[in-house]
């Protein structure tokens, strides 16, 4: 009985610590840098908004399922901490070569989200279906969409070339479904699928499917992300501008012969073999046979860009990321 009453006691000091923690929080962020914490501790279930745009389009969560849907999404990632703040730290790097690519091929800023839901933006990743890359493209629908995929050459891995590919599967998508909610599910679930359950389950609205269930989330994944990516202070993410990764800057070798010895090339280029390979993961093999004449522009990283320097602060991406 003893024991019992001690652990009461326990947790209730424990609750009424964390009621203090949270309602003392936004008096912490007025603080001095150094005394900033750097994790709000929340137990909390989040609040999920009234209504999103995504791609333009917008969603309204006052439905039970779209509802509840967002509610587990939200919540996974606000207390999926370390892979939420990676995945901030990751795209501070990232989302400045995409964005551009997005906006150039005339697909909505938004879909960057799927990059992160599909790799976490890992350009090495590679899933247990073999599909490869930033983007995730199997080897068949990367040859599709114009990559090419070899055992010296794979452009899944190449950032820029994977995500050109992936806006004009997207703007296909688009074209066949006439929405981008309909097109990011297609990504996922594939585009037969989706088309052949529009017309078995006779709905117009894709999110009224009932599909796999990494189908079904993959959409509300992608709601979610934006969702803390645009308001991570809100959802306890607390970054510095030095705890993002720095974006990269790169010298760049355009070649059209081939390359007997990529290790030799590296020390040539004053990079160790490894980097060469972090850099250009499209690279698959130690040498590079070309003899199509077909010409490669490989990224070399800047010595500059290599190193984080005491006193030199990260170029911030988004300023929402960090407080200051």
């Amino acid at each position: 009985m003893k024991k019992s009453l001690l652990i009461s006691i326990f947790l209730l000091l424990a609750g009424l610590a964390g009621i203090f923690l949270l309602l003392t929080s936004g008096n912490n962020l007025d603080k001095t840098e150094s005394e900033k914490p750097l994790v709000l501790s929340m137990t909390a279930s989040v609040e999920i908004p009234r209504i999103m745009y995504f791609a333009g389009e917008k969603i309204t969560f006052d439905r039970y399922d779209k509802h509840e849907r967002m509610d587990r999404e939200l919540n996974s990632f606000t207390y999926f901490h370390s892979t939420t703040l990676l995945l901030i730290k990751r795209a501070n790097r990232i989302f400045p070569v995409i964005e551009p690519i997005l906006k150039q091929q005339g697909v909505p800023d938004d879909l960057k989200y799927l990059a992160v839901i599909e790799s976490s933006l890992d350009h090495r990743a590679v899933s247990p279906a073999r599909a490869a890359g930033l983007w995730q493209f199997l080897q068949s629908t990367g040859k599709q969409y114009g990559l090419e995929v070899s055992a010296e050459v794979d452009e899944r891995y190449h950032v820029e070339k994977s995500t050109e590919a992936a806006c004009r599967y997207l703007k296909d998508a688009y074209r066949k479904y006439g929405s981008w909610s309909a097109a990011a599910l297609s990504y996922n679930g594939g585009q037969g699928r989706i088309t052949s359950e529009l017309r078995d389950q006779q709905v117009d609205d894709a999110l009224d499917l009932w599909l796999v269930e990494e189908t079904s989330r993959y959409y509300y994944r992608m709601l979610a992300i934006k969702q803390i990516f645009e308001h991570p202070q809100q959802y306890g993410f607390i970054l510095r501008p030095s705890d993002l990764y720095k974006p990269m800057e790169f010298k760049k070798v355009n070649v059209s012969n081939s390359i007997a010895d990529l290790v030799a090339f590296a020390q040539e280029n004053q990079i160790t073999y490894a980097q060469l390979k972090d850099f250009n993961s499209w690279l698959r093999s130690n040498k590079l046979n070309n003899t199509s004449g077909k010409t490669y522009t490989i990224f070399i990283p800047t010595k500059e860009s290599l190193f984080y320097r005491e006193g030199v602060q990260p170029k911030v991406h988004n300023a929402a990321w960090v407080v200051k």
